[in-house]
């Protein structure tokens, strides 16, 4: 089995029952004619000395069991453990014992030490013929999504042709890298030659002191019903000398960029910042949303001069501001990647603002943001 045969195919090739090999694997007692009681150990102690969090525990699975004895739902485990509701539906359904029909944790952790120390091939290496289809689509710099999506188009009734992204990623990344060899750098649009890890949110330190995150937000920002919260970040120019910085009003999409007069330091940000917001009216200066950047380290200060709390996403996550992420992508338009920022004068900046502002937008139903801040009521000025 370390060779990655599974348990049936070892026990035949051997030449003992499965419940033999069972028996070798989990260790038994015998008792002898004589009386005495003869323990034989497990053909291996080993465990993994570190497992992952991504992982369920032991006794992260001792709880499934209690729960569903105490016939808790799927999804209230999964609340109970802080994973996902689909992870607990995975581990009972793999794991239920099917003459009894019961969860048993233990049997299951077991079971889960050994998938995990044996050596197998992933899908793709094991295919010739998809493995030539990934490899061919990557040098023409297709993304791994792209291709997950077009082998069930060319191949609908052929399932051992189809794979998800993240199959392609561990061929790339993982183990398998040298079956395709294809290089990430030049094949995928990140230019990455290896994976960023990511750490569980509890296991994530805050940046910058007295940070309130993301997750910590009122419901009301999540809604998009109330205007006055905005998402915020730079668009940084040619050598990282120049950026602008940029704010997107939740609701309606408005649009402001922020001159920072070639400074893209945290004290200039926070003048600037607070300037542009003070000139807005009360309603209108709810909240503000930003990544964990160092030029946000002046928040403090800030919010006790606009009174507007700062929330700080995620590292890595700029689909949390998905919003100000669209926007700097329109920017871009205007603002060349690799140009210099600083070339252009506050006026111009409005000006393509007010560009943006007047341009209808579908999320909108096709108002533009300057027209549903009017029919929200929330003009720039207080009346």
């Amino acid at each position: 089995m370390k060779q990655g045969i599974g348990n049936s195919e070892a026990c035949r090739i051997v030449g003992i029952s499965r419940s033999s090999g069972t028996r070798w694997r989990h260790g038994h007692t015998v008792v002898l004619k004589s009386g005495d009681i003869k323990k034989y150990a497990p053909i291996s102690h080993q465990r993994p000395a570190v497992i992952s969090a991504r992982f369920l525990s032991e006794s992260e699975r001792i709880t499934i069991a209690d729960l569903l004895h105490a016939r808790r739902s799927i999804r209230a485990i999964a609340m109970e453990l802080g994973r996902s509701p689909s992870t607990v539906s995975r581990e009972i359904r793999r794991n239920i014992h099917k003459p009894s029909g019961n969860y048993r944790p233990r049997t299951a952790q077991r079971s889960a030490e050994r998938r995990r120390s044996r050596q197998r091939s992933g899908k793709i290496a094991g295919n010739p013929e998809l493995q030539d289809f990934v490899r061919e689509h990557l040098e023409q710099r297709w993304s791994p999504r792209q291709i997950s999506n077009r082998l069930r188009a060319v191949f609908p009734e052929q399932p051992e042709m189809h794979v998800v992204p993240e199959t392609v990623y561990q061929a790339l990344y993982g183990r398998g890298r040298l079956d395709l060899a294809v290089n990430p750098a030049v094949s995928l649009r990140t230019g990455r030659t290896g994976r960023r890890p990511r750490r569980r949110k509890e296991h994530r330190t805050k940046r910058f002191p007295d940070m309130v995150m993301i997750r910590d937000r009122p419901a009301e920002v999540t809604s998009r019903l109330v205007p006055g919260h905005w998402e915020g970040d730079l668009i940084i120019g040619k050598g990282s000398r120049s950026a602008i910085a940029t704010l997107v009003e939740r609701t309606t999409r408005f649009i402001i960029l922020v001159h920072l007069a070639g400074n893209r330091g945290a004290e200039n940000l926070r003048d600037r910042l607070a300037e542009t917001m003070s000139a807005l009216p009360a309603h209108l200066r709810r909240s503000l949303t930003w990544d964990q950047g160092t030029e946000m380290a002046c928040h403090q200060d800030f919010t006790q001069r606009t009174l507007m709390p700062v929330y700080f996403c995620d590292p890595a996550s700029p689909w949390q501001r998905g919003s100000n992420e669209n926007t700097n992508g329109l920017l871009r338009q205007y603002f060349p990647k690799g140009t210099d920022l600083g070339v252009h004068t506050a006026e111009h900046l409005a000006s393509v603002a007010n560009q943006l502002n007047r341009r209808p937008r579908e999320v909108l139903g096709w108002e533009s943001p300057l027209e549903r801040l009017t029919t929200l009521g929330s003009p720039l000025t207080d009346s």
